[in-house]
């Protein structure tokens, strides 16, 4: 039998969780840049919304403890019911074992996880499905965070010796385009890439302005031409 971890990620076998991306959580992450990480969370989500991944978004103790889930996150799926829970392991939930179960009976099987933090809420849900199910995850290692450089790299660790997959949320981006011949996605990438990317994303403007003469993506008021001062 072939090994599905074989098989690229693709916007058909494909379905994407977040999980507790709210600020109680957030205050404790020391592995990551804070705002590093909320834009990778926003970059991955809206690759998702642009490939037509299905979605789902689980909450802890929103009124209780966490807080509310990041406004961005929230503005990519406006529609997204929150899926609230009290357990630290989402599989707990019965709400999501039922989402993830009706996307993986239409063939998609790769869950790709974003969630904080990485050694409690990621890995007790990353284990618990493998035990339990057929499901691959798929955990994105920088769109994550945990309470310390260690906590993260060592719940990786441990995930990854238990077969899940490490990825970053620009490989995900990625790997779903796959070819700059699918036009249908192309620009949504491209924004993607531009907004969120960093270096990369100034090099395709700097690209598309410079050297393709593209317009630039914003407008902005007139350029005055230089003056010396007298």
């Amino acid at each position: 039998m072939a090994n599905p971890k074989l098989e690229v990620l693709t916007p058909q076998n494909s379905q994407l969780i977040f999980i507790d991306q709210q600020p109680q959580m957030a205050f404790g992450v020391q592995s990551i840049d804070r705002q590093t990480l909320k834009n990778n969370v926003v970059a991955l989500a809206k690759a998702g919304k642009a490939f037509n991944i299905p979605t789902t978004i689980t909450t802890v103790e929103t009124l209780g403890f966490s807080g509310h889930t990041f406004p961005e996150l929230l503005a990519v799926f406006p529609e997204a019911p929150l899926l609230e829970r009290t357990s630290m392991n989402s599989w707990d939930d019965q709400k999501v074992r039922d989402a993830l179960a009706k996307n993986a009976k239409a063939g998609r099987k790769k869950i790709v996880v974003s969630g904080l933090w990485t050694e409690v809420c990621n890995l007790t849900f990353a284990l618990s499905a493998l035990n339990d199910t057929d499901y691959e995850i798929y955990m994105v290692a920088d769109a994550s965070g945990g309470t310390s450089k260690d906590a993260h790299d060592y719940a990786m660790q441990r995930m990854i010796q238990a077969g899940v997959v490490p990825v970053t949320w620009q490989q995900v981006l990625l790997e779903w385009q796959r070819d700059w011949a699918r036009k249908e996605t192309y620009d949504a990438t491209i924004s993607i890439v531009k907004e969120h990317s960093g270096a990369y994303g100034m090099g395709v403007d700097y690209a598309y302005t410079m050297v393709h003469k593209a317009e630039e993506r914003v407008k902005h008021g007139p350029t005055l031409a230089p003056v010396p001062a007298k």
